[in-house]
């Protein structure tokens, strides 16, 4: 564990070419503001879409929610340009976690960001256009999901997803091979759906990780409780977020193995 850590905070230290904000269109029409990072060299480079979850791109504070930031930074590290939206901001939210009937989903607006970010990045003479990928967690990987059947993308990388939607949608299947994680203790998107779904599509290669929870990739050192969150499998809003070393450590290796192919392709 500590050489794989080592090595992570190695690769993370590896420099880019620099970090902006963008703004490009949605397939919906709204101007969507974007982080994008860029690896050192002129390219083109494969791309990485990272959609963000229900909390938002940024914390109350302003800042990058770490899980997301670290993904973009390794991201970045091994050759790749990262492009952040933030599918809140430019509709006048800051987060949807607590609430039940939101007016950002991720089967309308969301997928809609996501195919303009594949779009505008398709157009950058520094990006590979057959080679954009399209990730993202919880929320942002129910997006990812829903964005999954339209063409263009490379690959999709979803974490910890609702995947129950899509059990019942007739005709829906990826475009691309779909690379799936989530925690078999996650009792917020609960793992056993996405079992499901994953069963039917070839296309999708289900990873599960016993005893981890929602958000088991990311910083930190122990689950918490929240209160009050919408939509969460038991009804009552309570929900265990938090990391788990060992699938946090097998999901950094899964992903960036998972990608690598798909690039070459």
């Amino acid at each position: 564990m500590r050489s794989a850590l080592l090595a992570l905070a190695l690769l993370l230290a590896v420099p880019a070419a620099g970090q902006e904000r963008v703004t490009y269109p949605s397939a919906d029409g709204t101007t969507i503001e974007a982080l994008l990072l860029r690896p050192e060299g002129q390219g083109p480079h494969p791309a990485v879409v990272l959609m963000h979850g229900c909390g938002g791109r940024e914390d109350s504070r302003g800042r990058w929610i770490a899980r997301d930031a670290e993904w973009a930074r390794r991201l970045a590290a091994l050759g790749y340009i990262v492009l952040a939206p933030d599918s809140f901001g430019p509709r006048g939210v800051r987060t949807l976690c607590k609430v039940a009937n939101r007016p950002v989903l991720a089967s309308r607006e969301r997928r809609a960001d996501a195919l303009g970010a594949r779009a505008w990045l398709a157009a950058r003479a520094d990006v590979r256009a057959e080679a954009i990928a399209l990730m993202g967690f919880s929320n942002g990987g129910s997006t990812v999901l829903f964005a999954s059947d339209a063409p263009g993308f490379a690959a999709f990388v979803s974490f910890y997803p609702g995947c129950r939607a899509l059990l019942s949608r007739r005709g829906w299947q990826p475009s691309a091979q779909l690379l799936l994680l989530i925690g078999e203790a996650d009792d917020w998107t609960p793992a056993a759906p996405c079992a499901e779904l994953a069963a039917k599509h070839p296309a999708i290669t289900f990873v599960s990780y016993p005893g981890a929870y929602h958000g088991f990739d990311g910083p930190g050192s122990r689950v918490q409780v929240r209160e009050g969150m919408a939509l969460t499998a038991s009804g009552t809003g309570s929900v265990h977020v938090g990391p788990n070393p060992a699938a946090r450590e097998d999901a950094l290796r899964r992903v960036s193995t998972f990608l690598a192919a798909a690039f070459r392709n």
